[in-house]
């Protein structure tokens, strides 16, 4: 298993970028995982503050971890971050060259936690042709009442004056089910304690009332690495088990690993 360490121009964003990419040991090719980080962080703390690298190379897949700045992973209408969504799916080009990855949505998933939770879930609804699974932890669901009450300065910036449907999640949701085409693999994790859980909890029942099936759990815990580390794990078993199932019993290593 390797660490890589990745400085890039990025096109969608018109400046350099960061990139971590854990890569296993073999000839490939390999699933990939996209994991997203949250407000304060950026594209190492996944690596530094879990048990990631473990959970990967026993799972036999690619985790790719970039840097999303305060960004929310959207398409800022205003100056303040940049098109951190299209930075997202440049990525997933970016890594599908340089690394021996699989390049389909039946081998691809992402993942995130808070706000790179809330990242996961709607870029990967919105990208069902690139992402096969979606695993978020924790995430700030709601973020249509975050920008109602600017929770946070820079959200009138990347979202516009009116929060727009495109970045709504639960909106979003209601598309994917009217389609009824979507594949894709979803999976939600919250702590009972922590600050976001009812965010978690109203997206659950909205995804059951959609009639999209959906694993949903809660565990002891708040809004830490503590948490995040007790539970990523279980993420990527998830997206392991949606490889396997997506691509049956001839698929390339990392699509049938098991803990």
């Amino acid at each position: 298993m390797a660490l890589v360490q990745i400085n890039h121009f990025s096109n969608a964003l018109e400046k350099m970028s960061s990139l971590a990419v854990i890569v296993p040991e073999g000839p490939g090719p390999f699933a990939a995982v996209y994991q997203l980080h949250g407000l304060s962080d950026d594209h190492s703390a996944w690596h530094r503050r879990t048990s990631i690298e473990r959970y990967a190379d026993r799972h036999g897949i690619v985790v790719a971890m970039p840097d999303g700045a305060r960004s929310f992973y959207c398409n800022a209408k205003g100056s303040a971050t940049g098109r951190y969504e299209d930075h997202i799916l440049e990525t997933v080009a970016l890594v599908d060259r340089m690394f021996r990855t699989i390049p389909s949505a039946s081998a691809r998933g992402i993942g995130g936690l808070s706000m790179g939770g809330y990242g996961a879930m709607k870029v990967g609804l919105k990208h069902p042709r690139t992402f096969g699974s979606i695993a978020a932890h924790s995430a700030c669901m709601d973020m249509k009442a975050y920008h109602r009450d600017r929770v946070f300065p820079e959200l009138p910036s990347i979202y516009g004056t009116r929060f727009p449907a495109s970045e709504d999640v639960f909106a979003l949701s209601r598309a994917r089910a009217r389609a009824r085409t979507s594949k894709q693999r979803i999976r939600i994790d919250c702590g009972v304690d922590d600050f976001l859980i009812e965010h978690n909890r109203s997206l659950h029942r909205h995804l059951d009332r959609l009639g999209i099936a959906h694993e949903y759990e809660e565990f002891p815990g708040a809004h830490s690495w503590e948490y995040w580390d007790a539970h990523i794990d279980q993420a990527l078993h998830f997206h392991v088990a949606a490889f396997a199932s997506a691509t049956g019993p001839k698929s390339p290593r990392g699509a049938l690993r098991r803990r």
